[in-house]
């Protein structure tokens, strides 16, 4: 699957480069945002990006794997669903090592809490299911300017080391965490955000396809991890298991590739 995608994508820049210089660019960019899947209000700059990002070649084994892409898994904690008016609680980021035969598995593991920020809405019933409270001395909680820095900053240091162009979000049904990560850089005033911009890579989806379950805690257990119920819903122990399941699934489905190309 994965080589039929890389081959289709080449096709497709090749004939991006031939329209975009023979033909306005406003016409192939919006049928190629529909070839790549991408959304109809994506920036023009990240679509030329993802279209043109070239084949690398001598770089870290990361660098190959997701198209120069470097997944990051972050789970977040809120007080509520609407990422503009909710606080943003919690986040979480583990950065993920890849050794020379393509195994990944977790590494750093870097979190915040976070002080609602100015204006924001708490709703109760978020709260009570995750059982934050937000303004508890002992959070040691800061403002949304000052996490994500701390947050970006070793993602930013790991896409270089591993010669990648962009992080991607992995999560579990991840657009909930990468709109809230997204709003919150916007309010806080960061232009330069690592994660691509709406690309993610969905446990839920490879946890069904992989073990045909999609509730997190069902998946890692399936995956043969431990799963602590006391410990879940808080951002640090959710995105540890997320990554515990995004690799297990990337390293069987390497393994199950790689032996089927030695049978042939």
């Amino acid at each position: 699957m994965f080589h039929c995608v890389y081959f289709n994508a080449k096709v497709i820049v090749f004939a991006a480069k031939r329209l975009l210089t023979t033909t306005p660019v406003q016409q192939p960019l919006v049928n190629l945002k529909h070839s790549f899947f991408m959304p109809m209000n994506s920036t023009d700059s990240q679509i030329k990006e993802d279209m043109l990002l070239p084949e690398i070649e001598d770089k870290p084994p990361m660098a190959n794997r997701f198209r120069g892409y470097l997944p990051v898994v972050i789970d977040v904690e809120t007080a509520g669903f609407n990422p503009k008016k909710n606080a943003l609680l919690e986040i979480a980021a583990v950065l993920l090592d890849m050794d020379e035969e393509g195994i990944i598995t977790p590494g750093e593991t870097i979190a915040c809490h976070i002080l609602p920020f100015k204006g924001s809405e708490l709703d109760q019933a978020a709260l009570d299911f995750t059982g934050i409270d937000p303004y508890h001395p002992f959070r040691m909680a800061v403002e949304e300017k000052h996490a994500l820095p701390k947050i970006f900053k070793p993602i930013r240091e790991a896409i270089k080391i591993n010669g990648c162009t962009r992080a991607i979000l992995v999560g579990h049904n991840p657009s909930f965490d990468l709109s809230f990560l997204n709003a919150a850089a916007k309010r806080s005033g960061i232009k330069r955000n690592p994660f691509h911009a709406f690309s993610t890579f969905d446990t839920a989806t490879l946890g069904g396809l992989a073990y045909g379950q999609t509730v997190l805690a069902r998946a890692v257990k399936a995956a043969g991890f431990d799963w602590d119920s006391e410990r879940a819903h808080s951002a640090i122990y959710d995105t540890q298991r997320t990554a515990d399941l995004f690799c297990n699934i990337v390293n069987r489905w390497s393994t199950l590739t790689r032996d089927a190309e030695n049978s042939e």
